[in-house]
């Protein structure tokens, strides 16, 4: 590996290693002395800090970072006594050690702990120095040391090791001896250098999931966020996103953005609701949310910008464990494609979206299938996975087959800002770090220009940013290197001699494969996906649902739940849940139990409508468990209908049914889309036949036969006795009585209810079946 080569080879001038050996020699004297005196002091504690550790060094400023002829070399920092007694006579030095010739003596120097007075050098001494009289125990002290360099014998171009060590004498020792160091880097490169080392630093700009699968009901789907505490402080003044922003809209960078951040705060510029227990309360944030876009659109201007899929997808997850779930590739086409869009509508820069990032550049034969299943033929990895044996730093571009390339960034650069970097006496050195290696990148080969490429943590601090772009802007005055960009860099001519093998999947870090999605989490992603796609069948407005859900989906996949399974799971089970409770919204209303009295009927069944736009494409379907009893339309044991209904409606989808026999039947309505597959639950009720015999009809003809006669004979009576009042003639009498004869020779008729209303059905209508929207009287209160 790179990072490694050491090419043992510390060059020094004949005259500089003859004034070093004689300062070790002066130095040691009194060191060797005070070490053979020391246990006629007072016994230290087993656990108190002794040698050069008793004292903690911390360097806070060294500027300039890289200095050139003419500049004064400041150092600053702090001394504690971590020591249980105090320090008299303490003296701080500045001491230039050996010039590294490689990267590996620079990471050598960093390990390194105690003091060497071979290694460390001698102390410049004279008026750069910087006496305290005394520091009891637990006591801190600030220092400032001002050397012109050119008086550290900077005598060839190079990384020099740079210390600062504090010397005193413990209370109860005669001599004095190091009692703490701290050393660090110095760049050496006043004049530009022929070649320059081409450096793409990526500036990714990646968040959580804060945005839920639910929108308004409104034209404008007023989006509802899980949270935005967390957001507003990343896009606020000194926040995350903010210092990213404001320092990279200064500097030579790659954007890498996830797509769903930039839809996210898009969304947070207009109305908006934020989840508030089992309620939702209006967002007001907008001003942050487009202060933040407005900074960006001006910032990424001229610069490249690479999309990520949207929502980040955890790739080693998907390769590793959403494998064993089908469907679970399919959301990575569909991601990339949403994400080009999203950028060109928020940012106005068409992205590139021929890159992946699996998590830490960690790559295995199955993540690359997976990375560039999508479309993206490039693949950003790091040189601690694809490791090198070569003694310099090769190109970053390497073909892998199948038109893949890896660019394979650096991972000692990449991993210099992942610490504490809130700290000035971590984010200090660690710039000088970063600073030496860039040198000693372009110091390995002279003669041959390479491109490198940074990709550091998805997402850095506002403290890791801020030592980010310190770094970045020491590089400005392009004496050894200049700003390149990640298309660049891909397109480079790969090294011959630089690895293109692809670790087995034996060689992945466990310890990034103990925090992937587990495969409970794709499972749940299908089981969400297919109710998602049985659902949108059915809608007039499917984009309503498709794209909330579709973005929350990837979401649910995104490489910022690693570490987070309890919230992952609370996000999918969320998104689940909404889903659910929208699908219900389409139902059948339950039915009470009715009976048919008759040989046919028209049975109803109500399909409510909840959502606000209309559904189609469903069918009703009814089934008769005893068909020899109780047929269906068209003498069959099912039947079905069509429904379509319109938002906040219901409708009463009818069915034609007759009678063979009396008893009960159990009837089972259930609704299904037009391809077959069943939507919501199936719904049960029972009709009771109650037939009227032909024994029975006979009956009551005989009553209506026996009612008509009497009325005859009421009839007649009432005749004759008008007749003898009015003293009419015989014959008319007679003309009379052969009328009623007449009458009483009519047949009865009866009548058969082929439509009866049923008790349990209320308000049901029984005209012929309409397929058009229900009336207005309908309407759903939601």
């Amino acid at each position: 590996m790179a990072e490694a080569a050491d090419f043992q080879s510390n060059r020094r001038s004949p005259a500089r290693r003859w004034v070093r050996r004689a300062a070790v020699a002066v130095a040691g004297v009194p060191l060797l002395v005070g070490l053979l005196r020391l246990p006629a002091g007072p016994a230290a504690a087993a656990d108190e800090p002794s040698g050069s550790r008793t004292v903690d060094v911390a360097l806070n400023t060294i500027a300039p970072s890289a200095p050139v002829k003419g500049d004064t070399l400041t150092l600053s920092g702090t001394v504690t006594n971590k020591s249980k007694r105090t320090v008299n006579d303490a003296q701080i030095d500045v001491r230039l050690g050996d010039r590294l010739s490689s990267r590996g003596a620079i990471e050598d120097a960093a390990r390194r702990t105690g003091f060497s007075q071979e290694k460390d050098g001698g102390a410049l001494g004279g008026p750069y120095t910087v006496k305290i009289p005394k520091i009891p125990a637990g006591i801190s002290k600030d220092f400032t040391l001002a050397v012109p360099v050119d008086k550290l014998g900077l005598d060839e171009d190079g990384v020099y090791q740079l210390g600062v060590s504090l010397s005193g004498k413990l209370s109860g020792n005669t001599y004095g001896q190091v009692l703490g160091v701290e050393r660090t880097f110095l760049p050496w490169q006043p004049d530009a250098t022929r070649n320059k080392t081409q450096i793409t630093m990526l500036w990714p700009l990646i968040s959580s999931a804060h945005l839920s699968a639910e929108t308004g009901s409104d034209d404008q789907q007023t989006p509802v966020f899980e949270s935005e505490d967390d957001l507003v402080a990343e896009l606020g003044p000194g926040g995350r996103l903010e210092r990213l922003v404001a320092f990279g809209a200064e500097l030579p960078v790659t954007w890498v953005i996830d797509p769903d951040l930039l839809a996210t705060v898009d969304a947070m510029t207009r109305s908006y609701r934020v989840r508030s227990g089992d309620t939702t309360v209006a967002g007001k944030n907008q001003a942050v949310a487009k202060r933040w876009l407005n900074a960006l659109d001006k910032a990424v201007q001229g610069d490249k910008v690479v999309a990520l899929p949207y929502g980040d997808p955890d790739l080693a997850s998907l390769a590793h464990r959403g494998k064993h779930v089908s469907g679970s590739l399919s959301h990575l086409r569909p991601a990339t494609q949403v994400s080009e869009s999203t950028v060109e509508t928020v940012l106005h820069v068409k992205p590139s979206v021929d890159f992946s990032w699996p998590v830490e550049g960690a790559v295995d034969p199955s993540i690359v299938d997976v990375a560039t299943s999508a479309g993206a033929d490039k693949v950003i990895t790091r040189s601690d996975s694809m490791r090198e044996d070569l003694p310099y730093t090769p190109n970053a571009a390497r073909p892998i087959g199948g038109g893949t390339t890896a660019v394979v960034s650096d991972a000692t650069l990449s991993t210099a800002f992942e610490g504490d970097m809130s700290r000035a006496d971590t984010s200090a050195p660690a710039v000088q770090r970063f600073l030496a290696h860039t040198l000693a990148v372009t110091q390995e080969q002279p003669g041959n220009a390479r491109s490198i490429v940074i990709a550091p943590q998805r997402m850095p601090t506002a403290s890791q940013a801020q030592s980010m772009a310190t770094a970045l802007g020491a590089l400005t005055a392009q004496r050894w290197s200049q700003p390149g960009d990640l298309i660049a860099a891909a397109a480079a001519k790969p090294d011959p001699k630089a690895t293109t093998h692809v670790p087995g999947s034996g060689k992945y870090p466990k310890r990034l494969r103990q925090k992937e999605l587990p495969v409970e989490a794709f499972q749940q992603i299908k089981t969400t996906q297919e109710a998602l796609d049985n659902f949108k069948v059915i809608l007039t407005a499917a984009h309503r649902v498709v794209t909330p859900f579709g973005n929350a989906v990837n979401r649910e996949m995104s490489t910022s739940w690693r570490g987070r399974p309890a919230e992952a799971a609370a996000y999918a089970t969320g998104v689940q849940a909404h889903l659910k409770d929208l699908t219900n919204e389409v139902q059948l209303i339950k039915k009470s139990d009715l009976t048919l009295s008759g040989r046919s009927a028209t049975i109803p069944v109500t399909v409510q409508n909840k959502l606000v736009q209309g559904v189609d494409h469903l069918v009703l379907r009814l089934e008769s468990s005893k068909p020899t009893r109780l047929k269906l339309n068209d003498d069959k044991a099912v039947a079905e209908l069509p429904v379509r209904i319109e938002g906040g409606h219901s409708q009463s989808v009818k069915f034609t049914a007759s009678a063979n026999a009396n008893g009960p039947v159990t009837m089972t309505a259930r609704l299904f889309t037009e391809d077959g597959r069943p939507y919501g639950q199936p719904m049960q009720f029972t009709v009771k036949v109650s037939e009227i015999t032909s024994t029975v009809m006979l009956v009551i003809a005989g009553g209506v036969l026996l009612l008509v006669l009497a009325g005859v004979r009421m009839y007649s009576q009432r005749k004759r006795a008008a007749a003898r009042e009015g003293a009419e003639d015989g014959d008319q009498d007679t003309a009379e009585r052969e009328d009623a004869a007449e009458d009483v020779d009519t047949e009865p008729s009866v009548a058969e209810s082929d439509d009866p209303v049923q008790p349990s059905d209320p308000a049901v209508d029984t005209g012929p079946q309409s397929a058009g929207p229900s009336g207005p009287g309908e309407k759903v209160d939601r």
